[in-house]
């Protein structure tokens, strides 16, 4: 068992602009204040071909927890039905946690 559980940062370039460096330091503040181990941080543009699959991958690769994000721009201004079935999406601005889905056996 990992001494912490793991996340991975998420970010969007295009919707960062000029503040990609800013978001990419609150990414990484907030994954340690809520003591989680920061992997990788993904960063991809509008070119990125099929961005939420990538994400699922980086997920399953890293074994993360959690998928930390800017703000829900990143993802379109929706929570990914995709991500949040196999890990928590927490968002820096404003701070919100989408807890993950627990299916219950039988369902």
């Amino acid at each position: 068992m990992r001494p912490q559980p793991s996340a991975i940062g998420f970010l969007r370039h295009d919707v960062s602009g000029a503040q990609r460096q800013w978001d990419e330091a609150q990414i990484q503040q907030l994954a340690r204040r809520l003591g989680y181990d920061l992997c990788k941080t993904l960063v991809f543009g509008p070119e990125t071909d099929r961005p939420i699959l990538r994400v699922r991958t980086a997920i399953s690769r890293m074994e993360a927890d959690a998928v930390i994000t800017p703000s829900l721009a990143h993802f379109d201004g929706e929570v990914p039905d995709d991500v949040v079935q196999v890990a928590d999406i927490i968002t820096v601005h404003p701070e919100n946690t989408y807890a993950r889905w627990v299916v219950a056996p039988g369902d």
